[in-house]
């Protein structure tokens, strides 16, 4: 028998209506319906259907660039869904902390890039003893000599190798080196440890700008660093990596660094995280950019589709053009935009109907968001909403556990988090 890759064991804080009942498993959810009140609202699910569609166009997206796949596994920190990347032949996972990168090594994560530096003594601890395993594969960001002296002393005292690429920055971004004397600055430090620093390629976060000319200059300098570099003999290991691409611009990525993808000396890795759950916000308005402007995404002929949902229960009608909604910002991201109600639900009654467009939530506190509608509208304490939403990282990390659901919006199983 296979088993369910969203068979997650942990006990659950959602049932079937069984006031006084332990928590249940997925296995004793498998079946319940959001529509019929099975499941305790609110609850953050995830199509399966969505998920597997947005898995494999990805894929697609990058093989036709002829590069690989390191997703950024900080969006959802789920083991289950690392998982469910790799086997759909991602390198590696990307993350962004020594913490995350021992979680996901703790569930069998063999390859990560860490898309940040890795500062202070503690972390550099974690990671080291992750390196005592001769299976496990790491990679790190520098982009000053201080940091580079001190990886270098640590790791040398612990006779061990880390690799590392230089991470490429510019004027008001975030980290990486802003010019070429930083660059060789960077340079002559990893020099003064051979033993125990590897220089294995070249990164950059685009992410920071949001001007497709200033990206693109920026991922050019990039390539030209990388290319310098190989002529030199710097890099420790063949292919050298260089990568690049958040969520919303990897389109630009794979267009710039298309020119190194085909050379056997190169390992391109586009890093998005949110594509596997996409959204209605920033990462929507991305894909409609993306596929009108690049020819690989326009001749897949489909897109991305929101993957990642929350369902919530109205619980309050006390004034006509107002409903409260059992939903906050415990629950849902609400720095790039409030969640967008997209489905209405009457218990016991037809399928779900597609929400009113003019219902839009006003603001939300802890637990209650603030539904404006019109005096008229049919909706009633006990109706079940559905919404979209803006920015997955910042919904994920609400949540330990988030339910597999059908189209039916029938639990399949369920996937915990290590935030």
């Amino acid at each position: 028998m296979v088993k369910n890759p969203f068979q997650d064991e942990a006990p659950l804080l959602a049932g079937k209506g069984l006031a006084g009942t332990a928590p249940l498993t997925p296995a004793q959810l498998a079946g319940a319906s959001i529509l019929d009140e099975e499941v305790s609202l609110p609850a953050a699910v995830l199509r399966e259907s969505a998920l597997r569609h947005n898995l494999a166009w990805m894929r697609a997206f990058a093989e036709r660039y002829g590069m690989a796949l390191a997703p950024h596994g900080k969006t959802t920190m789920s083991p289950a869904l690392f998982a469910l990347q790799l086997e759909a032949g991602a390198w590696g996972i990307t993350l962004a902390t020594a913490p995350q990168v021992h979680d996901a090594y703790r569930h069998g994560v063999r390859r990560v890039l860490m898309a940040n530096q890795l500062v202070g003594k503690a972390n550099m601890a974690i990671v080291a003893a992750l390196l005592e395993d001769p299976a496990f594969e790491f990679y790190c960001l520098v982009d000053s000599a201080a940091n580079a002296d001190a990886l270098g002393a640590f790791f040398a005292a612990r006779g061990q190798v880390l690799r590392v690429l230089l991470e490429i920055g510019v004027d008001g971004g975030r980290a990486g080196v802003r010019d070429d004397a930083q660059a060789q600055a960077v340079l002559a430090a990893l020099a003064r440890w051979p033993q125990s620093l590897a220089l294995c390629g070249v990164e950059v976060y685009e992410g920071v700008l949001k001007d497709e000319a200033g990206i693109r200059a920026l991922l050019r300098r990039t390539v030209a660093q990388w290319r310098s570099l190989r002529e030199a003999g710097a890099f420790a290991r063949t292919p050298a990596l260089l990568s690049g691409a958040g969520s919303a611009w990897f389109d630009l990525v794979a267009e710039e660094f298309s020119a190194l993808a085909g050379d056997p000396g190169a390992l391109v890795l586009l890093r998005p995280g949110c594509y596997l759950t996409h959204d209605v916000g920033a990462y929507r308005e991305a894909a409609e950019r993306i596929h009108a402007a690049n020819p690989v995404a326009r001749d897949m002929a489909s897109s991305l589709q929101p993957a990642l949902r929350l369902w919530a229960c109205v619980q309050s009608r006390p004034e006509p053009g107002r409903a409260i909604v059992g939903l906050g910002k415990r629950d849902a991201a609400f720095d790039a935009g409030l969640p967008l109600p997209v489905l209405h639900h009457r218990p016991g009654g037809e399928a779900p109907r597609p929400a009113p467009p003019h219902w839009r939530l006003a603001a939300m506190m802890d637990q209650h968001a603030f539904l404006q509608v019109e005096a008229g509208d049919d909706v009633a304490v006990g109706d079940l909403l559905c919404f979209d939403i803006s920015h997955p990282c910042l919904t994920f990390d609400k949540w330990r556990h988030l339910l597999i659901v059908d189209d039916d919006w029938r639990v399949t199983g369920a996937v915990h988090t290590c935030f």
